[in-house]
């Protein structure tokens, strides 16, 4: 199993300098994938901003968004955003997706909480053709440069409608920060949904766990304040690693339900703490 980290772009009140060298010690560390979290009415770092920060303070490290909540923004614009930071980081992102839940981060006019999965359903074909290099609008020029990838697409979320999305457009699944017994039903329905659409193969399985290494009190108030609107049966539930045996624990769960890659989210934004857990995880 892959083990990746998470930028700390959604601790809040994070000094937000402190990414590119969070990224690059991350890629020096070993670690396999950076991710970011992503969230608008928070006072944090974009999805988008972090990640081009992250692609250029590193060369070899993958770039995740997980999630990053797609319906909030214009598909074209979108597109051309991810387009342009997979070419920065010379193909090394992958654009992991959910659809979001609470009113409050659907900010564009026009882009509200109704309607969301039937807007990404749309969206996702905007992305292809835009990444395909396809005229934009009504002009005669495409929003991307030649050469321009299909960048791979995970998919977040609990519902039928997601894993759905995930078997016809996407590459695999991302599980939340929840205990293995709340995620394992997840990333069955997921190899389902895989099989029933015809897809050679299997998905590729992703899950999330925060840590907090260093100062275990603050990475907990953090998360309590980050999930304090989240419905309570999940926000009590997000695991957060705070000692080196609930890490291993984390491991050894998760490569027996043969995920492919875990990502440990920081819950505080303590650059040590990348240190931390790569003794722990080497």
């Amino acid at each position: 199993m892959r083990i990746g980290i998470g930028v700390p772009n959604q601790v809040r009140n994070l000094t937000a300098s402190l990414i590119p060298t969070w990224a690059a010690r991350a890629e020096e560390a070993g670690f396999s994938t950076l991710a970011t979290t992503g969230r608008y009415s928070y006072p944090g770092v974009s999805d988008t901003v972090a990640l081009a920060a992250a692609a250029g303070a590193t060369t070899r490290i993958g770039l995740l968004s997980a999630v990053l909540l797609a319906p909030t923004w214009p598909g074209a614009l979108l597109a051309k955003e991810i387009a342009g930071i997979d070419g920065v980081s010379g193909g090394r992102l992958t654009l992991g997706v959910g659809v979001g839940s609470r009113e409050d981060e659907f900010t564009v006019p026009g882009l509200g909480l109704p309607g969301r999965g039937a807007r990404l359903e749309s969206d996702l074909a905007i992305y292809r053709d835009t990444w395909d290099g396809k005229p934009v609008g009504n002009g005669p020029n495409p929003a991307v440069p030649s050469g321009t990838r299909q960048v791979p697409i995970l998919f977040g979320g609990y519902n039928t409608p997601t894993l759905r999305r995930m078997a016809r457009w996407g590459e695999g699944y991302i599980g939340g920060a929840l205990p293995p017994a709340m995620t394992a039903p997840s990333f069955e329905a997921a190899k389902r949904a895989w099989q029933q659409a015809g897809r050679q193969g299997a998905p590729k399985l992703v899950v999330l766990a925060y840590f907090a290494l260093g100062d275990a009190a603050t990475g907990r108030a953090n998360i309590r304040d980050f999930y304090r609107l989240a419905p309570e049966h999940l926000a009590e539930s997000v695991v957060l690693c705070t000692t080196p045996e609930m890490v291993k624990q984390s491991l050894a769960d998760y490569t027996d339900l043969g995920v492919d890659e875990i990502i440990f989210v920081p819950a505080t934004d303590d650059l040590d703490d990348i240190t931390r857990l790569a003794a722990i995880v080497s």
